[in-house]
Formats: C-alpha cells, structure tokens, sequence
C-alpha cells in the first residue's frame, strides 16, 4: 500500500480521521505560538545568535520561534535534554532501572521525573536568555532603566520563556496520545517544514548570484550538489529505515491430547536503525547546551571564545563530536530498550530455537551479537549522513569561502529528521488500518 492509499484510506476512518485532525490542529497552536512575542523584549533581541553557528540550526528546529523572540523561543530542547537525564540515570540506578520494567505504572513516574527536570532546566535556560538580552540592552525594562535589573521584567520574561517549553511538552504529549506519530518528532518536523519556503529562495539567490559574487559555474555546480545530495539522502534514509536481519527461529512439536501444536517457523527481525532520528536529536541537544550557557552569559574569556568557536558548526572538531554522539546514542538507545536476554527466555518458555543454538545463554549471546553488528553498521550509516552536508561545506569553504558559510537546509539532518518522522508516521496509520481491517479467526 503506497503513501496516496494508506491517506485517503485513513481518512475513511472516522477515529483515524479525528486523530489526524488533532495532530494538525496542535500543530497549528505550535505555528501560532512561534509568532506570539515574549513581552518586554525587543523584537531583534536574538538577531545577531539565529544568524550563525549551532543556533542557526536552534531556530530552524523552533520553526523561527528562536529568531522572533516568541513564547516557544527555547524550543522544546529542555524536554529532550530531560528525556536523556534520565535515559541515563535509568541505566546507572537501580531504582530507576525497576520502575522502566513495572509497566504503564512505572512508565507514569519516570514521565514525572521527566517533566520536572525539564522544567528545571527551563529555569536555568531561561535566567540565561534574560541575562544576556538584559546586558546587550535589548531587554524593555517597564519600572528600571535599560540594562538595570527589573525583578518584575525579570519575572515576566522568565515566566513567558518556561509557559513556552510546557506548553510545547503538553503539545508533544497531546500529539502521542490523541493523535498520529511521536509528539515531540511532529513538533520538531513541523518546525523544520516551515523554514523550507526560506531556504528554496536562499538556494534560488545563490544560483542567481544575489547571495554571493562568484563565478556561475561555480553556483551551478554548488547547488546541484545541494540538491543531489537532498536526493541521496532522502533514498538513503528510506533504504536504511527498511533494512532488517532476520534470525530463523522454529518451534518444537508438542502434543497436547489429539493435537499437535508449534512446528512452525518465524524470524526475530532486528531492525538496521530501531533507534530512527533519535540519535539525531540527542546529539544536537547535547552540543546545543554548553554552547548556549555560554553564549547567554556573555563571557568573553578564552575557554568561552573556544566554545562559541566550536559552535560555529563547520570545524572539523564539531562533525568528529558530532558523528561520535550519533553513534554512542544509537548503541545506548539499542541497549536501553533491546534485551536479548529477555528475548531468549521468552523462545525458551514457548519451545522456540534458533537453529543450532541452545536455548538461553547461548541463544541470548548470539542475538546479542548480531544485534551489536547490525548496530554498528546503522550508527555508522546514520552518523555519515548526519555529518554529509556539513563535510560538503566545509569541501566547499576550501574552494569559496562565501560558500562555506551557506546554510545547507537540504541534506543531513533535516533531511533524516523529515523523512525519519514521516516514515514513521506513515508506518503509524498503516498498522492503525491493519488493526481496524483485521476480521479475526473468528469471522
């Protein structure tokens, strides 16, 4: 079933019709809120961040809610950051590690856990934003002189940038649960959707050569690659999220009475990527925090310097950390939520085998392993692609220098987080439709 079929098809389904409704119209209280001013603040106030660097990257993911000084200024990075905390906190405490394996229960308090460490770091992130648009004069001070301390501005503009990140988690929860796809990821995709009018008219103005003074031929080719490589990618991914190694499994023969159960034979399919854009976003949310402390408070010391450098995005120690965090996630995320111990106790408990292994140890170890090298195979897959577009421009820098500074909206991430989610959405109303279509033995 193609991707025209499973939509209109969708939309025959009254619930399924609702569901994808909802998702539009929390996406639609997003894009208004990306528009609605934090008051107090100048409207330029993040003009000179959202030009450069990783916060380039920050505002095309807050959709321009970064550049206008909106309610959803901070994006919903905080919560991601949170969702690591304690991704890693669950593997290092023991506690933690139990609530993960009690079920929906369990599940509800580490969601809780979750949402009050975003909001701490909602605080701290926001005192940053305010102490750096208070010291640059950009702050609209309603009973204090300019750059003065306010506490009843400071409150105000606290207050407005924590509401926005809340809001932004409710909209994301909102999503999941009464909607299609992954909150977050749709929030994020359709942050990213809006900036692409904008870069097809950045790419248009250097092929025009109203961007940049250099020669046409060099143009052409700069934005055919752009454009080849939007392409490469978009087949790369889609090749990748379909990608699987099956492990045969068969079933013994047990007679029960008269009759003769299991004999039958299955796979257990291990998935290339099982992790999907979620490596992506952890390692831009890891080296999106460091840097914006530092460029929040203003420091004008060395290691400062060193770090607001680093966060141009186009040195070669960037895509290294980059890439590097790519693959970590993706082992972590696989190890997290993949147990092969607890999958060769189940065939074992069912009579299953996978042919010339013994059940338990023996079986778990080999899944183990092929899991590990299936992993690595997709880390470094999803990391070359993430670090593609940026290693292009750097190529580019050595041969123009204007060019290097372009901002490649085309490939690499956006392009993995775009047609990652998409896919996975897809994939979401195809087995809603399975489910709803299924008559059953007993029909």
């Amino acid at each position: 079933m193609n991707f025209k079929d499973i939509v209109i098809n969708a939309f025959k389904v009254k619930d399924l019709r609702k569901k994808m409704f909802m998702t539009l119209m929390l996406v639609l209280i997003f894009r208004i809120g990306c528009f609605v001013p934090v008051p107090g603040l100048s409207s330029g106030a993040f003009d000179s961040f959202a030009q450069n660097g990783i916060f380039n990257v920050y505002n095309m993911f807050s959709g321009g809610a970064f550049k206008n000084v909106s309610l959803f200024a901070m994006t919903i990075s905080p919560y991601i950051n949170a969702s690591i905390i304690v991704q890693l906190l669950t593997v290092a405490i023991p506690a933690l590690e139990r609530m993960q394996k009690e079920g929906p229960e369990g599940r509800k308090k580490l969601t809780k856990i979750t949402r009050f460490i975003t909001l701490g770091l909602a605080l701290f992130q926001s005192v940053m934003m305010y102490l750096n648009i208070n010291n640059s004069g950009m702050m609209i001070n309603l009973f204090a002189d300019p750059g003065s301390f306010d506490v009843f501005s400071f409150l105000l503009a606290i207050l407005s940038f924590m509401a926005g990140t809340m809001v932004l988690m409710w909209l994301g929860d909102k999503i999941t649960e009464l909607g299609i796809g992954n909150g977050i990821s749709i929030i994020i995709f359709a942050g990213i959707v809006a900036g692409a009018p904008s870069a097809a008219v950045s790419l248009y103005a250097i092929l025009t050569g109203e961007a940049m003074n250099i020669a046409l031929y060099i143009r052409i080719i700069f934005v055919v690659a752009v454009l080849l490589v939007f392409l490469a990618v978009i087949v790369a991914v889609v090749w990748m999220e379909s990608g699987e190694r099956r492990i045969p499994v068969q079933y013994a023969k047990r007679v029960v009475g008269r009759k003769i159960y299991g004999g039958q034979s299955t796979n257990i399919p291990i998935k290339v990527n099982s992790s999907g854009v979620l490596p992506i976003i952890f390692a831009m949310s890891m080296l999106q925090f460091p840097v914006t402390i530092v460029s929040f408070i203003g420091t004008n010391g060395s290691i400062s310097k060193a770090i607001t450098s680093f966060s141009n995005g186009s040195g070669w120690l960037y895509i290294i950390i980059y890439a590097l965090l790519i693959v970590g996630f993706t082992f972590f995320y696989n190890i997290v939520y993949f147990d092969p111990v607890d999958i060769a106790n189940n065939l074992k408990k069912n009579g299953g085998f996978v042919p010339g292994l013994r059940p338990g140890a023996p079986t778990a170890d080999y899944i183990k392993k092929t899991s590990h090298r299936i992993t690595w195979f997709g880390a470094i897959f999803l990391a070359i692609l993430a670090v593609g577009p940026s290693l292009l421009q750097k190529i580019a820098s050595y041969i123009q220098e204007d060019i290097g500074n372009v901002n490649l909206w085309f490939g690499g991430t956006t392009v993995l987080i775009l047609v990652g989610v998409a896919l996975e959405t897809v994939r979401q109303l195809e087995s809603q439709l399975l489910m709803r279509n299924y008559k059953g033995f007993l029909d």
